[in-house]
């Protein structure tokens, strides 16, 4: 049997299939941290720390990879984030905790805590960390300082220390995470507010587009630009004269793109969307994922009726598979322009509904194969927004 961290029993169903909980970067790093501590100050030989998470689990963290030098010493802690997609899954997270020789004692130990290799660095504002620090979030910050000053109290060390993370393959890892869109150069972020992965966790995707939101607020964007995914980004980049890279990735999450733009005193957004995702706003769907809810065929078919279409027409969109479909039939049927229109004035309900109209909200719709299908009534007035008209 592999190594027993505590998660054994920790787990949740999802479509039918059990899914294993893991351990944040941050947990990695802490526990990193805790590990190279023990070693250092009470000349420990130990292979693993026990780690009390926020969320209140109990790790047992094995530590790898450990370094004894004169006065330092360094170890890894793998990150397992359980059935989670994640993709800092398997990566070595490192500590290492030096001894500052030329440091006097305090009443307390001191602690100097930076981001070595494959810790990214922030180079713009709205992130918790000032310009120039490490990306190691609040919470894990705060997660290490406590490791390392509990056992530097434990053992009665009163002098400085010095800990480093890093994390060997890092700047390659952080191009496939949120990190370049935030600003965040030559690494990945430590993360994680529990110190545990929840597998396929939705809170921790929107917490992503808030952190990519508030950022914007920072830089002065009164308005935004999101797309719910790369067609949107896409179609933005290719045919709308609009300042792509301020563009904010929204996925599934509509309604809690628009909460969190209310929240933080966001004048207005514009989404761009394929009719895919859009359609099922129409109806009211705030949570565009097919398993969330559908309802992408009648929604078209009660756009067609309302445009005066036909029962055969009402028919042969709800027989459709797919969008694209359905925009053959209402077009087969001379009510394409029609039912497009009836579309947009239901998004346009179903978006001030949300947010109670206290933002000013709209959509522009497109389809890969049609093209342009129409815009939403604000639509014009956040283009020109977003212009600096």
């Amino acid at each position: 049997m592999g190594h027993k961290t505590g998660l054994e029993d920790y787990y949740i169903i999802k479509n039918n299939r059990k899914m294993r909980f893991g351990y944040t970067t941050g947990s990695c790093a802490a526990a990193a941290a805790k590990g190279a501590a023990e070693i250092l100050l009470g000349k420990q030989k130990i292979k693993e720390v026990p780690l009390m998470t926020p969320k209140g689990i109990l790790l047992y963290l094995e530590l790898l990879d450990i370094r004894e030098e004169d006065g330092a010493v360094s170890c890894a802690v793998r990150k397992d984030a359980g059935d989670d997609p994640d993709t800092t899954d398997g990566i070595l997270v490192f500590a290492r905790v030096e001894k500052l020789k030329d440091s006097g004692e305090s009443a307390q130990p001191s602690i100097l805590l930076d981001g070595g290799e494959g810790v990214g660095r922030v180079t713009r504002p709205g992130l918790s960390q000032k310009v120039g620090e490490a990306a190691i979030n609040p919470v894990p910050r705060t997660m290490i300082l406590n490791a390392v000053r509990e056992t530097a109290e434990k053992y009665q060390y009163k002098g400085k220390l010095k800990v480093i993370i890093s994390v060997p393959g890092g700047e390659e890892t952080a191009r496939r995470t949120f990190n370049p869109r935030l600003g965040i150069q030559g690494g990945i972020s430590i993360l994680g507010t529990s110190g545990i992965v929840e597998p396929m966790s939705e809170a921790a995707l929107i917490e992503s587009i808030r952190v990519e939101m508030a950022q914007k607020a920072a830089e002065g964007m009164e308005y935004l630009l999101v797309t719910p995914g790369n067609y949107g980004a896409d179609y933005l980049k290719e045919h709308m004269d609009l300042p792509f890279e301020k563009n904010i990735k929204c996925s599934n999450y509509v309604g809690e793109t628009i909460d969190m733009a209310v929240n933080m005193g966001i004048k207005g957004i514009l989404f761009v969307s394929h009719i895919g995702k859009f359609v099922k706003v129409a109806a009211g769907i705030m949570n565009t994922h097919s398993h969330n809810a559908d309802a992408r065929m009648e929604t078209l078919c009660a756009c067609a009726i309302r445009a005066g279409a036909g029962l055969d027409c009402a028919k042969e969109i709800l027989d459709c598979g797919t969008t694209d479909e359905a925009l053959a039939v209402l077009k087969r049927y001379g009510v394409l322009k029609e039912s497009m229109e009836q579309m947009m004035l239901k998004i346009q309900f179903y978006l001030d509904h949300r947010s109670y109209e206290q933002i000013l909200l709209g959509a522009v719709i497109f389809s890969n194969e049609y093209g342009y299908l129409g815009q939403t009534e604000n639509a014009g007035r956040l283009i020109g927004k977003l212009k600096g008209n």
